[in-house]
């Protein structure tokens, strides 16, 4: 295997890494917007200066301001004034869940199925590549995010889960795997690990890592591949239910309305 690559945390590095094309605030928005449902800027983290931020991503102060300010906007960050202040990453969870029931609602099976398959291609793959290219230090990495994980909630499981994936793409050492899983963690993370509200799923999603480290460990590019798609393919395959019982939900409340509504 080769040699580390001597990154500290590569999921952030992609975080705040330039931006590809045209410096626009909408670039900036949604490459924190991501960050923060995937998991990777926690509720609460400091974000770094204006002028920081403008500096690593490769914009104008002025479109680092504008994009924060649109964050603020939509109530992912909180700005403070003051020696302590800055911005800061926050986030309504029970807003948040709502949204995500929603999206599931709207998105058809074969909407869900489709996502899950585009994410399955990309995390497989990164699976694969990182199974040949992973360095010593690459599997301490990812043996300490599995042993930090706290799997007590949803989100702490969720999260694990993004930072392990993310993980995973960068000892791919392909940085378009890293984006791209970056990407699809924030479009289609938070429909794709609702089974992770359940404890039994929190527990088969912990295997399913410790088997990927020891593909990875054993040089079994394709086990490591398999491994991921099918804890992915479990995981919609739960998604698809929850879709049918939200569902189900919707029509007795609707229902139950139109009868109180006869009754009046």
């Amino acid at each position: 295997m080769p040699q580390a690559t001597g990154r500290a945390d590569a999921t952030r590095a992609v975080v705040f890494s330039p931006l590809e094309g045209a410096g626009r605030a909408e670039l900036v928005e949604q490459r924190i917007t991501d960050a923060i449902v995937a998991g990777v800027l926690r509720d609460g983290e400091r974000l770094p200066s204006e002028s920081e931020l403008a500096r690593s991503l490769g914009v104008a102060v002025v479109t680092a301001r504008e994009a924060l300010l649109a964050l603020r906007d939509k109530g992912l960050v909180l700005t403070r004034r003051g020696r302590d202040g800055g911005s800061f990453v926050t986030h309504d969870r029970d807003a948040s869940m709502r949204m995500i029931d929603a999206r599931v609602r709207a998105l058809s099976r074969i909407e869900l199925r489709d996502l899950s398959l585009h994410y399955a291609a990309i995390a497989g793959m990164a699976a694969e590549v990182a199974a040949d290219r992973a360095s010593d230090d690459d599997l301490a990495s990812l043996a300490e995010i599995d042993a930090r994980a706290d799997l007590s909630t949803a989100g702490g499981a969720r999260r694990a889960v993004g930072r392990f994936q993310l993980e995973i793409a960068a000892v791919s050492q392909s940085p378009r795997l890293v984006h791209e899983e970056l990407r699809l963690q924030a479009e289609s993370g938070p429909l794709l690990w609702l089974c992770l509200r359940e404890q039994a799923y929190r527990d088969r999603s912990r295997q399913a890592r410790l088997d990927v480290i020891q593909a990875i460990r054993e040089v079994a590019p394709e086990r490591a591949r398999r491994v991921t798609t099918e804890h992915i393919a479990a995981a919609t395959e739960w998604l698809i239910d929850e879709k049918v019982r939200l569902e189900s939900h919707e029509n007795v409340s609707h229902a139950a309305s139109d009868a109180d509504e006869r009754k009046e």
